[in-house]
């Protein structure tokens, strides 16, 4: 037998019989980002290592081209990315915001909660403080993204993010100038393609939990915009005590809610985690019934669930899990309601 399959063989038999553990999920079905955790996991990795892994794999591989570089240029043509990594043991968390010209983001998140007392940096101070570290700045415009901007300015800037201002952000491209006393009606903007990040949680036999997520947020999104997805407690959150989640998709809206957060509070109260997605999700169908978004939760026994909203483009959720059941990434799906 293998060194590699002896390690599995221990790590898949922990110390409780009752729990799952150790366990892999991250969202959609980026199989390759799971499967890098999961290695990391069985060579003696940290949680921590495994979610930076699985979302680096991502950044690498720019799943979706919603993740990485190269992928959802803004306004100005520029992708800028966003990431966050938690650790359930100890609370602590790092995160990074409107970062340009890297394309690690979720090492620089690492890195601010390892090197920093802070929890957050964002814009070209992030960029400096990433140089600092180590990493490497870089053009991340590829020409795939370059064309993505060319043909959304051909088009007068369809679709875009602004409203109640002049000219008619339905029609026409930037400068703006904003329009008192006016209500135009709610644009919503449903794109599979454009789910607005990886969110992955994992746990090591002991029951320590990591998550972690990483996006380059909205394509054609305002310069500057910040969605959830680097925001604890709406993106991603951990607690070793009680569990994990992380959410995608409209992350104006999810962010507001703090969905994560909520769904783990769910799990602390004996929800089971199916429920306690369902519930994150119902809070915020309550106010924005046609909402795009998903999330994933994972309780401290190794049980999980997922949920979704249900509207055109999204009737089912694809998910990732690795765990002791298999040593090759399932994939999973829910029924959105």
């Amino acid at each position: 037998m293998s060194t590699s399959m002896i390690y599995f063989t221990l790590m898949c038999f922990p110390t409780f019989a009752q729990t799952s553990l150790p366990l892999v999920i991250n969202t959609w079905s980026f199989k390759n980002a799971t499967a890098a955790a999961w290695a990391t996991l069985q060579a003696g990795g940290s949680v921590l290592d495994a979610v930076e892994k699985g979302c680096d794999r991502c950044q690498e591989e720019q799943c979706d081209g919603s993740v990485g570089y190269g992928g959802s240029p803004d306004e100005s043509g520029e992708t800028t990315l966003d990431a966050l990594i938690m650790d359930g043991n100890t609370m602590e968390m790092g995160a990074v915001a409107d970062l340009k010209r890297v394309k690690n983001a979720i090492g620089v998140a690492r890195a601010i909660m390892e090197h920093t007392e802070h929890s957050m940096l964002v814009g070209e101070s992030a960029t400096l403080f990433a140089e600092n570290m180590g990493f490497v700045t870089e053009d991340l415009t590829t020409a795939k993204s370059l064309d993505m901007f060319t043909q959304w300015l051909k088009g007068s800037c369809q679709p875009n993010y602004r409203k109640n201002v002049f000219p008619n952000p339905t029609k026409s491209c930037r400068p703006y100038k904003p329009v008192a006393n006016t209500r135009m009606e709610k644009r919503l903007h449903t794109n599979i393609h454009s789910h607005d990040t990886i969110g992955i949680i994992a746990f090591d036999r002991y029951g320590h939990v990591a998550a972690g997520t990483s996006t380059n947020g909205l394509t054609h999104k305002i310069p500057g915009r910040v969605g959830d997805s680097p925001i604890v407690g709406a993106g991603a959150y951990a607690d070793s005590s009680v569990g994990a989640a992380a959410a995608t998709g409209d992350g104006d809206v999810m962010m507001r809610f703090l969905p994560s957060f909520l769904a783990v509070e769910m799990m602390r109260a004996g929800t089971d985690p199916s429920a306690a997605c369902e519930m994150a999700i119902s809070r915020i169908k309550r106010h924005y019934a046609d909402f795009f978004g998903a999330i994933i939760c994972a309780n401290a026994t190794g049980h999980y669930g997922a949920a979704c909203n249900k509207v055109p483009g999204l009737l089912q959720f694809h998910y990732m899990v690795s765990n002791c059941e298999s040593d090759t990434p399932l994939l999973k799906s829910v029924e959105c309601f």
